[in-house]
Order: C-alpha cells, then sequence, then structure tokens
C-alpha cells in the first residue's frame, strides 16, 4: 500500500483512513468529487459523506503493486 497526501481519489479506490480513536479502517470510495467524498466503510455501516479537505492523510490500495509481487 503507498501513503498519500492529497491525491485524487476517484470512485472504487480503496483506502485506509484513520479514525478518531486513532484506529485505521478501510473504505471503498463511491463517489468522489473536488470537494467531498461518499466513503462505504464495507461492514454493514451506512455509508459516510466526509469533505476530502478532511483526510489528511490515508492509504490507497495500489493493485498494480500488491500483484507485482506475484
Amino acid at each position: 500500500m503507498t501513503t498519500m497526501l492529497k491525491q485524487e481519489l476517484i470512485a472504487g479506490d480503496v483506502i485506509e483512513v484513520a479514525t478518531k480513536d486513532g484506529d485505521a479502517m478501510t473504505v471503498l470510495v463511491l463517489l468522489a468529487n473536488d470537494e467531498f467524498l461518499v466513503l462505504d466503510p464495507c461492514n454493514d455501516s451506512t455509508p459516510f459523506v466526509v469533505e476530502v479537505d478532511e483526510l489528511a492523510e490515508y492509504r490507497k490500495f495500489d493493485a498494480d503493486e500488491f500483484l507485482a509481487d506475484f
């Protein structure tokens, strides 16, 4: 996985973000534009909306990087 700072996210990206408690949460980006993201935590919870500026740091899953090891 690659740690990103303010790289553009698109629908379908899988990212890991920090929660307010300091834990990590993996989410799927359902919708994205320049200002907002709709994120699905994939744990039977309701998807939620965040402002792009609220994401200080996240890790983005890169399938090409993952599959290069095989």
